[in-house]
């Protein structure tokens, strides 16, 4: 129950505000919950209501709903909000060092500013919790195994359709993101996959969809959990996003074995 009401706390804009928020000499300052009843009233009521409610749905975690916000704050470079939901993010279970995996995966997913933007924020959240370069992953290390065959095929379909046009990013595809980035073992593969998922649902990119959104389901994401993912989203990205991405996974969930 501790838990819970931190949550809805800290989505409710609850949570004791800032220095900067008091004075407000900072305009990217996060808005206090008195900031917004004083703009936008029934924002404050769909805040605490429906926004409330969606984190207390049982198809994901706590945790599952905290990666896949911060995805896409990352994905959207929406910084204003990535204090609180950094340190949601460690209070539902998430660990420092995957929060550092979610943010170098997202350099190759989503961009290289967007991820020295999260960086800067996630900075400040560890220092203050006092969490160190020891609990974070190593630049290099041992891999998980790879799948030979599945890669194989992979960079063969690739290879065939674009090599002859675009060869670079092609061999980067195969040497640096599914023979290295995918392999690093402080972030689970599932886990991976739903990063990826959430920040090409939140960036808009549906034509990449059907691949991830079949990779995260082969690394043990359930379709009721991929369907909430998306209704999770909508608040967080938008109705818009959320609806495009709807006949993508509809596709996928009726293509797949039963």
């Amino acid at each position: 129950m501790k838990l819970l009401a931190a949550t809805i706390a800290s989505l409710s804009l609850f949570a004791s505000s800032s220095q900067a928020d008091q004075t407000k000499t900072a305009p990217s300052s996060k808005p206090t919950l008195d900031d917004v009843r004083m703009v936008a009233p029934a924002l404050e009521k769909y805040m605490q209501g429906p926004l409330g409610d969606l984190w207390k749905r049982p198809s994901l975690s706590f945790r599952d709903r905290s990666i896949v916000t911060l995805a896409a704050l990352i994905a959207r470079n929406q910084t204003i909000e990535m204090p609180t939901y950094f340190n949601l993010a460690l209070d539902n279970g998430v660990k420092p060092s995957e929060i550092s995996e979610i943010i170098t995966h997202l350099a190759f997913y989503s961009g290289w500013s967007n991820a020295m933007s999260a960086v800067a924020f996630a900075k400040d959240v560890f220092a203050e919790r006092k969490i160190g370069t020891d609990q974070l992953p190593a630049a290099s290390g041992p891999l998980l195994p790879l799948d030979e065959t599945a890669e194989a095929q992979r960079a063969s379909r690739v290879e065939q359709q674009f090599g002859a046009a675009v060869p670079g990013i092609v061999q980067y595809t195969t040497d640096v993101l599914f023979r290295d980035l995918w392999l690093r073992p402080d972030l689970a593969p599932r886990d991976r996959s739903l990063v990826t998922v959430s920040a090409l649902i939140a960036s808009g990119q549906v034509a990449q969809i059907p691949y991830h959104l079949n990779r995260a389901m082969d690394n043990g994401l359930t379709q009721p959990q991929a369907a909430e993912v998306i209704t999770h989203l909508a608040f967080y990205v938008g109705w818009p996003n959320a609806f495009s991405a709807l006949p993508v996974a509809k596709d996928v969930f009726e293509k797949r074995p039963k």
